[in-house]
């Protein structure tokens, strides 16, 4: 069994508990996730920075940094800058998520079925990020 790291930014504590809780900790029967969480754009950064991140999962609804806006932000300045999914509130954000060059967007609310359909293959070794 794999284990894998998964950030989880928002600035509300009850999306990153419904984010944690969506995914679970075992998203996929032979991966097992564990997580870390951050509330602010630089706690993102830093956890990024300091461990080995294999998965963010990103608030867009996020104040003051939106995590559509902390995804192109990574994006541009981390070179090998880890997946990146986007829980978005409106269908309308996802061109949005295109120029941010997310991986995967998720709707809130989050379904559990829905989201390990979608972070499973993200946290899949063979994944190719998206340049």
């Amino acid at each position: 069994m794999s284990t894998k790291t998964v950030l989880l930014y928002s600035d509300d504590p009850q999306v990153r508990d419904r984010m944690r809780l969506a995914i679970g900790e075992h998203p996929a029967p032979d991966l097992e996730v564990e997580f870390v969480e951050a509330s602010t754009y630089g706690e993102c950064v830093k956890l990024v920075d300091d461990y080995e991140i294999d998965l963010l999962v990103l608030d867009g609804e996020a104040t003051p940094g939106g995590g559509l806006g902390v995804a192109r932000q990574l994006k541009d300045e981390i070179d090998e800058c880890p997946p990146c999914c986007v829980v978005i509130a409106r269908s309308a954000d996802r061109w949005l998520a295109a120029y941010a060059r997310v991986d995967a967007t998720l709707m809130h609310p989050l379904d559990p079925i829905e989201t390990a359909k979608v972070i499973a293959p993200l946290l899949n070794d063979d994944y190719v990020v998206a340049a």
